[in-house]
């Protein structure tokens, strides 16, 4: 898949809770399985949800699992990292 430009996308926060609002709005369908799609690619078992699993691909060594301690530069790794798992998870 081409690198993709999701820069107008700057903060992971926003960005997950834009995504939350407009899943809800289509009745739970868009995310409907990416949690498990995540829990499988990663290969083990997590009671962790989407947010928290994005942010541990994006940062496998760093154990972030929650935004509030993302600086400026993480967020938008994670936002871009949040959107091409999300684009590959929608193609399949």
């Amino acid at each position: 898949m081409p690198d993709q430009d999701f820069s107008a996308w700057k903060a992971y926060y926003p960005t997950v809770m834009f995504l939350v609002g407009f899943d809800l709005g289509r009745s739970d369908g868009m995310l409907s399985g990416f949690t498990e799609w995540l829990v499988t690619r990663k290969g083990e078992e997590t009671s962790l949800n989407w947010t928290a699993l994005v942010l541990e691909e994006t940062f496998p060594d760093a154990e972030i699992r929650h935004w509030g301690s993302l600086d400026k530069k993480q967020e938008r790794r994670a936002v871009d990292c949040l959107f091409s798992l999300l684009l590959e998870f929608l193609a399949e």
